[in-house]
């Protein structure tokens, strides 16, 4: 800036040095790709969680078909009954996959954890819209394929694998 068309500067913008950057770019540029990189290993880790989580749960709903096809009559339990069990499933699937996959599925980003509290809930819709999509094929959907019961299933899953694999 100058000041009355002199050659002065007003001391406000900064000067430029002679190697071309401010010395505080680099840092800046490496701050910005470090937060790139947590976000997108952040989402890299959730993605990989949730898909975990659906395919062990149709896993689980697989199961469920073939003993109704093979004429094993389960008694249909009250609403408490079904989320015992679909969490004590996801207990003893989440100790199966910590037993099969001992190591993170993705390097664990600084947002750690995240998995825990967003993947159990995109499970239980993508198990309520597998759900729907057997019914509106005119089959019987199985109970994880709702919501409720998909959520508890992944939200046990997720907490025994979040406790066992660091």
């Amino acid at each position: 800036m100058r000041f009355l068309g002199g050659n002065r500067s007003c001391g406000l913008a900064p000067k430029p040095r002679a190697g071309g950057n401010s010395p505080g770019a680099h840092s800046v540029i490496r701050s910005v790709e470090e937060l790139i990189g947590a976000i997108l290993g952040g989402l890299l880790e959730l993605l990989a969680e949730f898909l975990l989580e659906v395919a062990l749960g149709e896993l689980a709903g697989l199961l469920a078909r073939l003993a109704r096809r093979f004429r094993v009559t389960v008694r249909r339990s009250d609403p408490l009954t079904g989320t015992l069990v679909f969490t004590l499933v996801g207990v003893a699937f989440g100790f199966l996959s910590a037993w099969i996959f001992p190591h993170p599925l993705v390097h664990p980003s600084r947002f750690h954890g995240i998995s825990l509290l967003i993947s159990p809930v995109l499970t239980g819709f993508a198990m309520a819209w597998i759900g729907r999509a057997w019914q509106r094929r005119g089959r019987n959907s199985v109970r994880i394929e709702s919501f409720g019961y998909g959520f508890t299933f992944a939200l046990a899953l997720a907490l025994i694998r979040f406790w066992l694999v660091r």
